[in-house]
Order: structure tokens, then sequence, then C-alpha cells
């Protein structure tokens, strides 16, 4: 038996893609902002007695409150390329998705090495490199954080 999906189906998965994107990056803007104006100034003043320590527990809290957006994130995002709401202009997603590719190769290749160190090696100028760094993502996300509403926008 094959299946074949209907045209409300496939609607249906394109609006749920879109949706959950919206709402997962939209979630991350918001985080990455809390970290670049609280967060990261906050771990460039720590003493380096204690950076060990507070990059630890960082981490372990961290994966905890980013982990299943960033997961949402990328599926969708995923799903955007293959299903795309057909009011949706072609290139949004695939703009969207260099713009993920930023902030996570930011993520994986600055702010990862970072942390290790500040857990590992600590010195006074992790921190200060912490929040010099994480522009790049900051502006990914929020640029994503625009293109998902314009998005949003056009389905509608």
């Amino acid at each position: 038996m094959v299946f074949v999906a209907s045209v409300d189906t496939l609607q249906y998965v394109e609006k749920t893609a879109l949706i959950a994107n919206v709402a997962a990056t939209l979630y991350m803007v918001g985080l990455i902002w809390m970290v670049q104006i609280v967060h990261y100034p906050l771990l460039a003043i720590v003493g380096t007695e204690r950076a060990s320590d507070v990059a630890r527990e960082h981490q372990r809290r961290t994966g905890n409150v980013v982990g299943p957006p960033m997961l949402i994130e990328g599926l969708s995002t995923l799903a955007l390329l293959v299903w795309r709401p057909d009011d949706v202009s072609w290139w949004l997603p695939w703009i969207n998705g260099v713009f993920l590719a930023v902030a996570l190769g930011c993520t994986i290749f600055l702010s990862v090495p970072l942390h290790d160190k500040m857990a590992k090696d600590p010195d006074s100028n992790v921190g200060h490199r912490l929040v010099v760094t994480n522009w790049p993502r900051t502006f990914a996300w929020s640029a994503r954080g625009v293109l998902c509403l314009v998005m949003l926008t056009q389905a509608l």
C-alpha cells in the first residue's frame, strides 16, 4: 500500500514546521540576548578562583535550557527546506538555515571551547572573549527571529 499525503495533510505539516520554527527561534532570540547582556558579562567578572566551578555549573544548567529548543529549531528548519508553505518565499527558509548554521557554528567552534577553557584552565580574559565572540550568534539568532516572523506573516 502506498501512502499518498493529501493536500490538507501536507499543509498541516508545513504550518506545524513553521510554527515550531518560529516558537523555538524566538525562544533562542530571547535567550541569546539575555546571555549576551547579562550572563556572559557576569562570567567576565567571576574571579579565576571560582571560574572553574561556575563554568561547570553553567554547562550543566545550560544544556537543559537550550537542548530541546535547539533540537526543535534544527528539525523544523530542515522540514521547512522540504515542506515550505506555498505563501512563504522560497529563499527565506534557506537564508534562515544559513543563519542557523552560523549560530551553531559559533556555538561549536567558539563558545564551547571557551567554556571548556574556563572550566579547565581559567584566566581573566575568557569571560571577556565569551562576550565578544557571542556577538555573531546574537546577530544570527536575531536575524532568524526577524525572518521567522516574515515567514509567519507570509503564511497567514
